[in-house]
């Protein structure tokens, strides 16, 4: 679980809700499911327009990064590459063939099997840099949603506004539909402009430094699985990798 991320969605919602309710208002006036409906469907309309569904399906799993991260200890790892260096360099590569079944990440256990298969290390780079480089532009296509929903959302709510109002002047001699219509075009506003800077582009932001933090720790792999095969002394791989421990 991620803290920070708790922490700062209860900050924000306790600012926004606590200062209006210190002005005197009554929290339950932005409750409003009209201007919410018009916000949030015309904003994931607009991000299913531009994007492929593959993209929007893959942005809206990576959502759940903001609470639960994924893992990588990546001090965990620097000790297992030092480990297996050391076996490499007594018993041989195909010794780490024992090692293999035991690993849960496909990228790490696809780049042991590649040392064990006795790849070239120009080779073994070449391979896992192509993975690196599908992994961060696949998953940064699924950030790129959120950074869409954070530019479109404020737009839409300026619309939602625009409707309320119009509704307000078809209504003026009528003072019960034209307080309605006035509630969603100001809250419509707030929607839009609340979501896009307090959700959408927040968590835009923090799939990208969570996406950029697993494709270092990707090339730390790298880094140690080429220094195997070339027959590296494992602790000067071990001390190199530890450069990428932050």
């Amino acid at each position: 679980m991620d803290f920070n991320s708790v922490i700062g969605i209860a900050i924000a919602l306790a600012a926004v809700f606590g200062g209006y309710a210190l002005e005197g208002g009554h929290p339950g006036a932005l409750v409003q499911s009209t201007a919410l409906a018009i916000v949030l469907g015309g904003t994931v309309g607009a991000v299913l327009l531009q994007s492929p569904l593959r993209q929007f399906v893959l942005g809206i799993r990576m959502a759940r990064w903001i609470l639960i991260p994924p893992t990588l200890d990546a001090a965990a790892l620097v000790e297992h590459i030092g480990r297996w260096g050391t076996v490499a360099r007594k018993d041989g590569l195909l010794t780490l063939d024992s090692h293999i079944e035991g690993i849960d990440d496909p990228f790490l256990k696809k780049g042991l099997q590649l040392v064990v298969d006795g790849t070239a290390p120009t080779e073994l780079k070449r391979v896992l840099e192509v993975e690196i480089d599908t992994f961060e532009d696949l998953h940064r296509q699924g950030a790129r949603i959120w950074e869409a929903a954070g530019g479109y959302a404020p737009t839409i709510g300026i619309l939602g506004a625009v409707m309320g109002l119009i509704q307000a002047m078809e209504n003026l001699s009528d003072p019960a539909h034209l307080g309605a219509g006035i509630a969603v075009a100001f809250v419509a506003t707030i929607y839009g402009v609340g979501l896009a800077n307090l959700a959408f582009l927040p968590i835009a932001n923090k799939l990208k430094t969570l996406i950029s933090r697993q494709v270092l720790i990707r090339e730390m792999l790298v880094d140690g699985l080429v220094g195997i095969a070339h027959g590296e002394n494992p602790r000067l791989i071990t001390g190199r990798l530890q450069g990428y421990v932050v």
